[in-house]
């Protein structure tokens, strides 16, 4: 119709914001919320998973999009007004992948998880001019891969040195508030936004059929959790790292941070040990706590090589390892003999996704081979994808080979079966076969093409 006025696009609108924050790295944002209109909860909806476990109201991604237009119009109306009320998170239990424990996960309404999701992708527009290089997950494109490699690029780089491992006990129901409000308070202060945020932060947990409040901890369950978790570490870890520990030292220094995980690394072992003394101090001040025996600093420089007085003879030939992100990472060879970083899975990964790979085995053991070959060759694709990284094949191969054996045994408990010979299996598995080790990540690779 002429004179009628096409809507702004979503993707417009971030952008727009995107550049006024990054314009204007010290404003205190105050207009962001009457940006958010009946499309943007559409892009928010459609940005949601739909399938996923359902809150205390009862009522899933399906059933709420049933009616989809009168639910995000009530809605933009309830948060524009302040009328939204934040319900409470359902606390479900479930099993650790040692099978003796269990971790506690929240789960929000639906249309609980839509107005995060909401809010995330005004605060993310803001906030991604903000953080630094050093920052990794739960970031737009910057995935433990994309750490992964910034932390191998690094040491290789510095040629090893001194590794500061951080872990911050419970830092997810340890976040103070107040300090949270007045780091949001530098950067975003418009009032729907905050307000609804602030609801989120009070809204507790159903447990047990009574609803606990706390005074600390981000909100459990939801995409607001993980950005409000960045926000805070990048005050107290990131921005503090780089602006005044770094121009002090006298060597080498980085760091790489994925959520609550981090790993510093220094040159020089005196700036190591120096940041190592004054990080309780400073985690202190803002309501949290390093794990005094996961939190720990150790030497991680490759093995003494003849001839080469970088390392003199005196010093250990081997140096300890660390774990990142699922891989242990450990000085080794090049095919030319030059000193490497090489990465493996973990003891513990490797442990966890085979017990992982038994227990689904066990539940799923009657149902038909086709079906179960299936699932465990989306499994095995899936556990390539993420450890498949140069350097990475024996321990791939390992787990492929576990697998076989694991699958063979749940099978051999089928009927009255007691045991599956291995020439019976063998020929079960030229039907089925399951995939082969495959690096998906290679250096190597992107050095070629970058």
């Amino acid at each position: 119709m002429a004179g009628t006025s096409s809507p702004i696009p979503v993707s417009t609108k971030l952008q727009r914001i995107a550049e006024l924050a990054s314009q204007s790295p010290q404003m205190k944002l105050t207009t962001l919320a009457h940006h958010i209109d009946l499309e943007w909860l559409r892009e928010a909806h459609r940005r949601t998973r739909k399938n996923g476990a359902v809150g205390i109201d009862g009522q899933s991604g399906v059933q709420y999009a049933a009616d989809l237009e009168r639910n995000l119009e009530q809605l933009r109306s309830r948060f524009k007004s302040g009328d939204y009320y934040a319900p409470a998170v359902r606390r479900v239990h479930i099993p650790k992948a040692d099978g003796r424990s269990t971790r506690p996960i929240g789960i929000p309404t639906y249309e609980d998880k839509v107005l995060q999701r909401t809010v995330v992708m005004a605060l993310d527009a803001v906030y991604e001019q903000d953080f630094l290089d050093c920052s990794y997950g739960f970031r737009p494109g910057r995935s433990a891969h994309a750490a992964l490699e910034a932390l191998w690029n690094g040491l290789m780089d510095t040629g090893g040195g001194w590794v500061l491992e951080l872990d911050i006990e419970s830092f997810f129901d340890t976040v103070e508030h107040s300090h949270l409000r007045s780091m949001l308070d530098q950067r975003v202060c418009d009032g729907v936004l905050r307000r609804t945020i602030d609801k989120w932060l009070k809204a507790g947990v159903l447990e047990e059929g009574s609803i606990k409040h706390s005074d600390d901890g981000t909100p459990q369950g939801g995409v607001i959790s993980p950005l409000l978790a960045n926000i805070y570490l990048h005050h107290v870890l990131d921005v503090w790292f780089a602006s005044e520990v770094q121009p002090r030292l006298s060597g080498k220094s980085f760091m790489v941070r994925y959520a609550d995980d981090a790993v510093l690394v220094f040159a020089d072992q005196a700036d190591a040990n120096r940041v190592m003394e004054v990080l309780p101090k400073r985690f202190g001040k803002y309501g949290l706590r390093l794990h005094p025996e996961k939190t720990r600093l150790s030497e991680f420089r490759p093995s003494n090589k003849r001839g080469d007085r970088a390392w003199p003879p005196s010093e250990p030939r081997t140096r300890r390892a660390f774990d990142m992100l699922g891989l242990t990472h450990y000085w080794g060879e090049s095919r030319k003999k030059q000193p490497v970083v090489k990465r493996k899975t973990s003891t513990k990964s490797l442990s966890r996704a085979l017990r992982r790979i038994g227990q689904w085995c066990r539940h799923n053991r009657h149902h038909p081979l086709a079906e179960q070959h299936a699932a465990l060759t989306a499994k095995v694709r899936g556990h390539y994808a993420y450890f498949g990284v140069t350097g990475n094949f024996r321990s791939l191969s390992s787990f492929v080979w576990n697998v076989t054996r694991i699958w063979r045994g749940w099978l051999s408990r089928r009927g009255n079966q007691r045991h599956m010979p291995w020439h019976r299996f063998a020929q079960l598995l030229k039907r089925f076969p399951l995939p082969t080790p495959r690096i998906v990540h290679s250096v190597y690779r992107r050095a070629v093409n970058p």
